[in-house]
């Protein structure tokens, strides 16, 4: 391939808004439902939505495998809420029939900030992105529990600034881990593709570039 394209995981959750965001950060983008298609991208985002969902929808269109094999071969990705579950090694809280892409060395607690009306925003201050705090949107949330010797954390949010959830408070930390980077691969548990800011994605198409040029 000539161009350096990215695409977007198309079975369920925000599709058209990391199609957007992706598009304005002047990068060509396409969406991701079958294995051909996959094919046809260098760079791969898994959208916020359900991680259930998600995880069953790979399996039947046949992709779930085959996004497994390019990350292992190197391809970058990056998740945003249901999409860091999916890249996550191990998933708390999950089905018993979820899968997930086991791509980052994390574990990671589906749903962990509440339900939808336990849903936040909380300005994060992240490693590697210039200028003032990411505004970030959390809806149903994971947050990471444990973190690989690889993985980088990039970003936590504080205990004050977020809901907790009954019982939860004895067995996490203060500051929950929300965002991190192991290698190409990069992951959030909340949602840059609704806050109107596009540094994450930005971050996400130069490491993704970069990594196409080693």
């Amino acid at each position: 391939m000539s161009a350096f394209v990215v695409g977007v995981l198309a079975l369920q959750g925000d599709v058209r808004e990391h199609l957007r965001a992706l598009t304005a950060c002047g990068v060509p983008v396409r969406p991701v439902r079958r294995p051909s298609e996959l094919d046809d991208v260098d760079a791969l985002v898994i959208p916020g939505g359900e991680s259930t969902t998600i995880s069953k929808l790979s399996v039947e269109f046949g992709l779930a495998d085959p996004i497994r094999k390019r990350i292992s071969d190197g391809m970058p990705a990056y998740g945003s809420c249901a999409g860091m579950i999916m890249l996550a090694a191990e998933v708390l809280d999950g089905r018993p029939d979820q899968q997930s892409f086991g791509a980052i060395d994390m574990t990671v607690r589906r749903n962990a900030f509440g339900r939808q009306v336990d849903s936040f925003e909380a300005d994060i201050t992240l490693d590697g992105l210039p200028g003032e705090p990411f505004h970030a949107v959390f809806i149903r949330a994971p947050w990471v529990e444990r973190v690989g010797p690889d993985v980088e954390v990039l970003g936590r949010v504080p205990a004050a600034a977020a809901p907790t959830p009954p019982g939860a408070a004895a067995t996490v930390p203060e500051d929950r881990i929300v965002a991190v980077r192991q290698g190409n691969l990069l992951a959030t548990a909340f949602h840059p593709e609704l806050a109107g800011d596009l540094r994450v994605h930005r971050l996400f198409v130069d490491l993704a570039r970069e990594a196409q040029t080693q």
